[in-house]
């Protein structure tokens, strides 16, 4: 006889655990708890299985029946509903969407310092701009045209280095996947040069004329001779720097490679650093908040000072210095592609030859800092 919402309102607990039965295979379970599970009932390859649908009353009567006829559906196309339930959740969790996520927390869990949250948090905005192309995709489906697609449609809009930003970063997702076992390549590995450059903009000039806060105006014109991550140069203190030694040693606990990295400074650099000196030295960071010594800039004080320029967020950032000095950099010729690699801080996966890099490139890397920060001077 089949069930009625009176009859399952009805249903009251008993000592043992006992079924209250409708249609079709499907029925109620009544847990001595008060609890009221839905099961449904069905046979494939001449054995009988049972398939959880639900919980009652969140499940109610009519969408209980709903999901029963669509495992019926599935056992007459030969497929065992129990196994697709499994293999659904398997795809939801490996989807592109729920891997980003967890590669964003794994990011957020590494990072040791505020600016590497910041930093997460800036990835995890950027990768919902996958959302509505590859989000929902299983990862493994996902082709290199289904990416350059997504990426497209922010470059169409003008955001190139947005484009080119989340671009890297679904690559990192790819690789995330890769490392642990869910997926064998990234799809992204054959994209490089299919985005539109963004274009470098001299910005050199235009910072004298900042009018806002000075320590602001000095962190702008430093950002761009030294070229290291912004959350690296916020969170820079003056126990770090040998003015005389022209040498600013990064912590490891500040960088994002977990190890010490030595800045070589030019003379051009020394000086805004001597002026900052005078305004922040002798101790404690040397670019502190505006509210208390005892915290750095804020992470947007230096994009926030560029928008006053007159600069939007695709024609610079923060970071972007970064991106300029590698490009013009590696444009110039004139220094080996390790060492500019060595000057970014990026990471060498083989310990001996990052040691020898390490130690091989450090007279080129002083005279590239010399070189760079005069090339400045003439931009």
């Amino acid at each position: 006889m089949p069930l009625t919402d009176v009859a399952i309102r009805n249903a009251k607990p008993r000592d043992k655990t006992y079924r209250v039965g409708d249609t079709l295979g499907l029925f109620l379970l009544v847990q001595p708890s008060g609890g009221k599970l839905w099961r449904v009932k069905y046979r494939i390859d001449g054995k009988e299985k049972k398939l959880a649908i639900g919980i009652y009353p969140q499940v109610g009567l009519a969408e209980a029946r709903r999901r029963r006829d669509a495992a019926r559906e599935l056992v007459a196309a030969g497929k065992d509903p129990g196994r697709e339930k499994v293999r659904s959740r398997i795809q939801a969790e490996t989807t592109f969407d729920a891997i980003a996520a967890e590669f964003c927390a794994k990011r957020r869990r590494d990072g040791q310092k505020a600016w590497a949250v910041s930093t997460a948090t800036r990835s995890a905005y950027l990768l919902s701009l996958l959302k509505g192309s590859i989000g929902k995709l299983p990862i493994t489906d996902i082709e290199p045209a289904d990416v350059l697609i997504a990426v497209r449609k922010i470059e169409r809009k003008g955001q190139l280095e947005s484009a080119r930003r989340t671009l890297q970063l679904a690559g990192a997702v790819f690789r995330y996947a890769v490392a642990t076992a869910r997926l064998a390549s990234d799809p992204t590995r054959d994209l490089r040069g299919a985005l539109t450059a963004p274009t470098v903009t001299h910005y050199g000039a235009i910072i004298d004329g900042y009018e806002g806060k000075p320590i602001t105006k000095l962190a702008m014109q430093l950002a761009p001779h030294v070229f290291v991550r912004p959350g690296e140069l916020r969170h820079a203190e003056w126990n770090e720097f040998d003015l005389k030694g022209a040498l600013w040693t990064i912590p490891a606990g500040k960088t994002k490679m977990r190890k010490d990295h030595l800045v070589p400074l030019s003379p051009q650099s020394i000086a805004i650093l001597e002026d900052l000196h005078a305004l922040t030295g002798p101790d404690g960071y040397v670019f502190p908040s505006i509210r208390s010594r005892k915290r750095p800039m804020s992470d947007n004080t230096i994009n926030a000072g560029l928008r006053r320029l007159g600069y939007s967020t695709d024609e610079m950032t923060a970071h972007g210095f970064r991106a300029t000095a590698s490009t013009l950099l590696n444009e110039s010729g004139k220094w080996n592609p390790d060492a500019i690699e060595r000057a970014l801080a990026h990471g060498d996966s083989d310990r001996v030859r990052a040691a020898y890099h390490r130690g091989a490139h450090w007279k080129e890397r002083v005279a590239m800092a010399q070189w760079w920060s005069d090339h400045l001077d003439c931009l």
